[in-house]
């Protein structure tokens, strides 16, 4: 019988060179996406990737080295990180409430803790029936199908030349996404096949970067500016210790006190403003424990293993989770959670060592505290993440339309088409709830599309019933790893 995974979960790379370009791979699948959040909230760069490392390992850690999976920032918050940074402020229009952030992500790992203490003692029956593969399914394809706006505005944009749309930015994109699907499908049983996203990345920057150097010669085509090394140039302006090492990250400073909190910049922080804080992150920790389900789901079908019911078990996956987001919180202010493009990296390169994800995280840390290295990473542009995001995201979302096919859903039910249908339309539709208005228009408390798209399949799945007289076709026992056929 062929052996399905080139590396179990159990199993080490045989070669150091080897182990380190699969972690290396890894980092760079997480990488565009954990930066996002924090360029998009204002967060450090920097503090992101180490909370994402530290993250990682605290998972590793209490799934008992059984689950290969990498924890990173969430775009989930994005909306209740933006709005928890604004809660209860003085004055300032630069000032932020740190404390807010901190306490709502200490919230959400609160939340999973809670989950996995009741699944711990009671079971999973009721997870199931709250979150069957017919609402599960959709959702996922919905968390993929959301993000492809971001990758197809980033394959199109140039870093450097402030374009909205560059054709030879995606050109650089298209080399990207072709040299990665080309490695991974034309290299079987070589390095190729295994390290597919490495090489894209690599030939989509390399050329960008040749494009942006004939740039100069010419004299300065500013269209040809695909690659920013702004970042690399400003860290030897003022050359000193933390050009190289950035210890300065957690030393409390005008520019970066992230781990410090500046209580100056809270005017009240009582229960009225915790309630506030509360319905801000509660109910998005719903909408990604969803999405911690579904990628279990989708790994534990790659790797050929049970990890919500046998080992490591669905308590210990979300414990996991939970105590991450609520440290990664701590350190950064932005929340962890399962990263679908590593999924997808273990499903292309079938390479499922805990041991790679392990190294992937303390790289990850590493780099955090590298500063060449993380301004090097800063200047890869976003056409080239844009062009790999393209079959990342696609796998999240096709990792959906799997899950639908491996349970057996039934579409000539008329109840699984109503539910998918309000999920996904809603979902990829971006309906939001906004709820309290304010003089500038904006919204105190926003739930996102995910989540109304959760809310809406959930309701939909409790309101329509099968008659009584109605015989299933089949029936089997349901799972919270997905063995069981909604009606």
């Amino acid at each position: 019988m062929e052996k399905k995974l080139v590396l179990d979960v159990e199993e080490n790379p045989k070669k150091i060179s080897e182990w380190l370009l699969f972690a290396v791979q890894h980092i760079l699948a997480m990488l565009v996406a954990c930066i996002t959040v924090p360029l998009i909230t204002g967060l450090p760069i920097a503090a992101t990737l180490i909370a994402a490392g530290i993250g990682t390992l605290v998972y590793i850690l209490c799934t008992k080295q059984k689950s290969p999976v990498f924890l990173s920032s969430s775009f989930a918050y994005l909306a209740p990180m933006s709005s928890a940074l604004a809660v209860g402020l003085i004055n300032n229009a630069g000032g932020r409430n740190y404390l807010a952030l901190i306490l709502g992500m200490v919230m959400v790992g609160a939340i999973y803790a809670i989950v996995a203490l009741i699944i711990k003692y009671v079971g999973t029956a009721w997870l199931n029936k709250l979150l069957p593969p017919i609402i599960v399914g959709p959702v996922i394809m919905v968390i993929g199908l959301s993000l492809a706006g971001s990758a197809v505005s980033n394959l199109t944009s140039a870093s450097g030349s402030g374009s909205s749309y560059n054709l030879l930015a995606l050109l650089c994109g298209l080399v990207a996404l072709f040299v990665t699907a080309i490695s991974s499908h034309y290299g079987k049983g070589k390095l190729l096949s295994l390290i597919p996203f490495v090489i894209g990345m690599v030939s989509g920057y390399v050329l960008a970067v040749l494009i942006t150097l004939f740039g100069y010669t010419i004299g300065g085509a500013e269209y040809c500016n695909i690659v920013n090394f702004e970042p690399l140039v400003s860290i030897f302006k003022n050359f000193d210790f933390s050009s190289i090492i950035n210890y300065k990250l957690f030393v409390p400073n005008d520019d970066q006190s992230f781990i410090f909190l500046r209580f100056d910049e809270i005017s009240k922080f009582d229960w009225l403003t915790i309630g506030e804080v509360a319905l801000l992150f509660v109910p998005v920790a719903f909408v990604t424990i969803c999405e911690h389900i579904g990628d279990h789901k989708n790994l534990g079908q790659i790797i050929d293993r049970d990890l919500l019911n046998g080992e490591p078990g669905m308590q210990r996956t979300l414990l996991g989770d939970g105590i991450a987001t609520a440290v990664s919180g701590c350190l950064c202010g932005a929340a962890n959670t399962t990263y679908g493009e590593n999924v997808a990296v273990i499903g292309t390169t079938k390479i499922a060592s805990v041991k790679v994800v392990l190294l992937a995280a303390l790289l990850t840390i590493g780099i955090g505290f590298i500063t060449p290295f993380t301004a090097l990473l800063s200047t890869i542009p976003s056409c080239v993440t844009g062009g790999v995001s393209l079959i990342l995201y696609g796998f999240i979302a096709s990792s959906g339309v799997k899950m639908l096919i491996h349970e057996h859903i039934d579409f000539s039910v008329s109840k699984n088409i109503f539910i998918a249908s309000v999920i996904l339309v809603s979902g990829i539709g971006g309906l939001q709830l906004l709820f309290f208005p304010n003089d500038a228009g904006k919204y105190a408390i926003t739930i996102t599309s995910i989540a109304v798209a959760m809310i809406l399949g959930i309701l939909m799945n409790l309101v329509l019933r099968e008659p009584k007289n109605e015989i299933p076709k089949k029936e089997e026992n349901t799972s919270v790893e997905g063995t069981t056929k909604t009606e």
